[in-house]
């Protein structure tokens, strides 16, 4: 089930409807970007911006920020500042930019004298639609600052502005200048990783007026997640990176001298890997950071130095070799993995020697007491017995209805109980001590503890003091720290790390709302989990690998990394679809009007190329699935049989259907579907492509029952 993503009520809102209302956003996203629709509240940010309104949006890492300022520069008829600490994410957008057909640059601290001359004439004549700057260049372009010259400012990573973020950064605080010097400039703030306190903080030290915010789900569905023992490490990322030929992948470690030994040993097992972290050269770093964004080294092994502004979407996969210091700081780790929506993996080791670590680190700090609740719910987060989506979203703020399917705990679930009387028990100490304690406190009010604190604070003459007895102090503990997982409560860190209750925990106590539990228990060794991932057509995966070659050449040819020309979404798509004409290849999402004209005969050429090879192979292929069909198999047994997957073997007995044979195709459609594509089919007057279909019913029907549908109507007429 998708998390919900919360829209603020400002009642600003309703003046978007004049300024927008004869601007076509959803054209200029396909000519510009190729996508044929917005991602969730992307479109309500973009018209926010454009009429004027100060705007905080908070979006998951792949949740696709930059399109929320890029699209209204193209609007605009001034230019657009984009405020960046990210070196290497500037480079990277600029270059996606202007393959889009879009004119674009940046200054940073590696832009020298004559450059920065050449980008500020451009500004001046306006040919330049966004300009990326370090908070510290902004000196450079300070005459230019003026609301006669700039349409809108987008500060990105602005979590980096709060000391309650987990990346805080001194030369953001001085950014509130800003709107003060142009207060009728519209101010887009941006982050992927906020919690409640450090969203405040934003708002205030940037000055922005009355913004519309928007906060997106947290929720990255295509991410799988995971957490080992930490025992034989090396082993298992052995084995783990052995499982995922060719598919790039990130390792964080805690130290720098972590970092090369795993390189090293990675290197000794055959694995093309590359070191980084803050100690090595700025010569050296940008040569693996070069290397790994064009694809030329398989794996980094990086501090959390590595990563921060880094747009390459086909990372498919981020293991830690340590626990993070924080939720946040991991969030955003993984979310490096998996931007382009296809399905990756996160995989996080855990040992009690990286928390003693991480506690000495965090006891050296200013604000001692704040690292250390945060490392302690990183912790939980790791020994957690629930769904880890839940745990994870939970501490944004957000709720999760059911259990993800997609993490270890949901794939192999613990021992489960009613403990519902438990979690009334826990809320309702909450609220008597009237949300003013830390998780300690409540278990000892809980179990009627006699201690100076309880008693100093006249606890034990409330109704519920000792309710818990029964249970141990160590089992409380447990049970609080799954109720917060699961988002029956929260803690407030920039109030003491005190415990307050949520919309949920009203639900368990006045709603009958049912709550289940784990029984606690110690984790000892790493659990068998994920199940084998879907096999794809031996076609699709054949024709992918010829797409993928052919971007690597043209990437290697224009000197930008291969995403810059097509991710490998797009690329998957394209080997499912097979577009050979122009408007095939442009209903591809990724697919845009510079892209078509550059790229488009080139890739087109190559899938043809491919099915006029591939159609001997057809030929006897389709008999083979006839053959067993024959002899009584289930799609699901051809698929086994022939190790295809069920996907393909409904194209098989669709093309064989259409031949003529006798196959009853209507078994295999879902009640209603047929009638759906019927009527659909009359609006879109298209019996070949899928695509338009799937959109049309918001992906609800597979694309293989439309396949089935289509096949249908396309031999027995309307």
């Amino acid at each position: 089930m998708q998390s919900p993503f919360y829209l603020c009520t400002n009642p600003n809102f309703i003046r978007l409807i004049t300024p927008t209302e004869n601007i076509n956003l959803n054209g200029t996203l396909k000519e510009y970007f190729g996508f044929e629709q917005f991602r969730t509240n992307q479109k309500e940010i973009i018209e926010s911006v454009i009429s004027g309104l100060d705007t905080l949006a908070i979006m998951p890492t792949g949740g696709g920020k930059s399109i929320c300022y890029q699209l209204p520069a193209l609007v605009f008829d001034k230019l657009t500042i984009v405020i960046s600490p990210l070196i290497a994410l500037m480079k990277d957008q600029v270059d996606s930019l202007r393959a889009n057909g879009i004119e674009a640059d940046y200054i940073n601290s590696t832009i020298e004298g004559i450059e920065h001359q050449i980008i500020l004439n451009k500004i001046e004549t306006k040919v330049l639609k966004l300009l990326y700057i370090a908070p510290e260049s902004l000196s450079y372009i300070d005459h230019l600052i003026n609301e006669d010259s700039i349409a809108m400012i987008a500060i990105d990573e602005a979590h980096c502005i709060s000391s309650w973020g987990h990346d805080f950064r001194p030369a953001y605080t001085q950014l509130g200048y800003l709107k003060e010097r142009l207060p009728n400039i519209p101010i887009l703030a941006l982050t992927a990783t906020a919690d409640k306190a450090t969203r405040e903080d934003i708002v205030t030290q940037l000055n922005l007026q009355d913004p519309n915010r928007f906060i997106s789900s947290f929720n990255r569905p295509n991410l799988y997640l995971e957490v080992r023992p930490g025992q034989d490490r090396i082993k298992q990322i052995i084995s783990f990176i052995n499982q995922r030929q060719n598919e790039s992948g990130i390792v964080y470690c805690l130290s720098r001298k972590s970092t090369e030994d795993l390189a090293a040993k990675l290197n000794n097992a055959g694995i093309n890997a590359g070191a980084y972290h803050a100690g090595l050269n700025a010569e050296t770093r940008n040569r693996v950071q070069e290397e790994f964004i064009n694809d030329d080294v398989q794996v980094i092994c990086a501090t959390i130095a590595f990563g921060m502004g880094i747009d390459k979407s086909n990372v498919r996969w981020v293991i830690h070799y340590n626990l993070p210091k924080n939720i946040e700081g991991y969030y955003q780790e993984i979310g490096r993995a998996g931007r382009d929506g296809v399905e990756s993996d996160t995989l996080l080791f855990y040992s009690f020697a990286d928390v003693v670590q991480l506690r000495k680190f965090a006891e050296d700090s200013s604000n001692e007491e704040f690292q250390l609740a945060k490392l302690d719910r990183m912790q939980q987060f790791a020994e957690s017995l629930n769904c880890r989506r839940k745990a994870l979203l939970s501490y944004f703020g957000e709720s999760l209805g059911e259990d993800c399917g997609n993490c270890d705990n949901c794939k192999n679930p613990p021992l489960l109980f009613d403990g519902t009387l438990i979690a009334q028990k826990a809320l309702s100490a909450i609220a008597r001590l009237k949300e003013d304690e830390t998780t300690n406190n409540i278990v000892d009010f809980l179990r009627g503890s006699s201690n100076t604190y309880i008693f100093g604070k006249g606890y034990h003459h409330l109704k519920t003091y000792g309710v818990g007895r029964d249970l141990s102090w160590k089992d409380w503990t447990q049970y609080m720290v799954q109720l917060l997982n699961q988002g029956y409560c929260e803690i407030a860190f920039h109030e003491g790390n005190k415990i307050k209750l949520t919309h949920l925990s009203k639900e368990v106590l006045f709603e009958g709302k049912e709550v289940t539990l784990a029984q606690n228990q110690e984790k000892t060794s790493a659990k068998k989990v994920k199940t084998e991932k879907k096999k794809k057509s031996h076609s699709d995966t054949d024709l992918f690998e010829v797409l993928r070659k052919l971007r690597l050449e043209i990437s290697k040819d224009e000197g930008v990394p291969p995403y810059i020309v097509f991710n490998d979404a797009t690329l998957k798509e394209m080997a499912a679809e097979k577009p050979t004409y122009d408007e095939a290849f442009l209903s591809i999402d990724g697919v845009g009007k510079a892209k078509l004209e550059k790229y488009g005969h080139l890739f087109m050429n190559k899938i043809l190329a491919f099915e006029n090879v591939s159609k001997k192979k057809k030929a006897s292929t389709y008999i083979e699935t006839w053959n067993l069909y024959q002899r009584g198999f289930s799609v699901e047994d051809i698929a086994v049989a022939r190790e295809l997957g069920e996907t393909t073997v409904i194209s098989h007995l669709s093309k064989l259907y259409l031949e003529g044979k006798p196959i009853d195709l209507k078994k295999y459609l879902r009640q209603g579907v047929f009638e759906k594509v019927k009527t659909a089919s009359k609006e879109l007057k298209e019996l070949k492509l899928l695509k338009p279909y799937f959109e049309l019913f918001n992906g609800e029907i597979p694309y293989e029952q439309i396949r089935i549908a289509l096949t249908l109507l396309e031999r027995d007429g309307r």
